[in-house]
């Protein structure tokens, strides 16, 4: 696994553990950086950077283009995929929208539903092509 996707799986791993607590994303990064040896990547603080302070609007996409699905009726780990997928495909130009994509789909595979990746791969792609309006 490259840098990068250990980081979007640490980011992953992050989130997922603010939310279960309702906690805050920073707070998870700092109580890991200090109770534990774990190396947190640069790029894993800049997906959470980034995350949290687009989540109202990436919330608010996924909101609008999944049909018939939502937010609180995803499973957890596919409602933060997104969330970083969105992230990657709309507000990191360093991330080719192709390889966003591919990524998130990717840790839907390992991490979620058999159903998951289809679904990550759907939305995701909807928001790919709609990306020049909804930056706009």
């Amino acid at each position: 696994m490259s840098a990068r996707g250990k980081a979007r799986n640490r980011a992953l791993d992050v989130l997922f553990e603010a939310e279960q607590r309702s906690a805050s994303a920073f707070e998870v990064l700092k109580a890991r950086r200090e109770k534990t040896d774990q190396v947190i990547n640069p790029y894993t603080v800049d997906i959470v950077e980034g995350v949290v302070s687009k989540q109202a609007t990436i919330d608010e996409f996924l909101q609008t283009y999944a049909q018939g699905w939502t937010l609180d009726r995803m499973p957890s780990v596919d409602r933060i995929i997104l969330r970083i997928g969105t992230w990657e495909l709309l507000y990191n130009d360093d991330v080719p929208d192709n390889v966003a994509v591919s990524e998130a789909v990717s840790l839907a595979k390992t991490l979620s539903t058999d159903e998951s990746p289809a679904f990550i791969n759907g939305l995701l792609g909807r928001l790919q092509k709609l990306k020049p309006s909804l930056l706009a």
